[in-house]
């Protein structure tokens, strides 16, 4: 249900995570890490810095960091900006909104998968990614 792009934000995160702390990965290192192209790497991480999750620093031994404890981030925060999920508001039949007043078929299920993913998105830290080992490269 995440987005490629949304992906590969999540991998860098995690890649950011398990730097040491205070040291910068510069764009293209990070790149390689998570099988994402550099340009667009670059674009998604500035994406990430605008929202306060990441800090770059230019020059000698700058590059990319967390701007946040990993466990201070959650999925939602890093694929929100980037998919604006909480905006999900359509019908999955392809009405105009999704509501509890005069919904479609499968309204209730489709509304406890749409929560259950929101909690699973809003519940999962970067802290508890990067402790359960590497992410698959280049989406394997």
């Amino acid at each position: 249900m995440i987005s490629r792009t949304g992906l590969y934000a999540v991998r860098a995160v995690v890649a950011l995570a398990k730097l040491d702390q205070g040291k910068y990965a510069g764009a293209a290192f990070i790149a390689r890490t998570v099988g994402a192209p550099e340009n667009y790497l670059g674009k998604l991480l500035k994406v990430l810095a605008k929202e306060g999750l990441v800090e770059s620093q230019k020059g000698l031994g700058g590059g990319f960091r967390l701007a946040r404890e990993p466990r201070l981030i959650t999925l939602f925060d890093i694929v929100e900006p980037l998919e604006q999920i909480s905006r999900w508001s359509g019908c999955i039949l392809g009405r105009n909104e999704c509501s509890d007043e005069g919904g479609c078929a499968i309204h209730e299920q489709w509304k406890k998968v749409r929560g259950a993913y929101m909690r699973m998105l809003n519940t999962t830290t970067i802290a508890q990614l990067a402790a359960r080992g590497e992410p698959a490269r280049h989406g394997h």
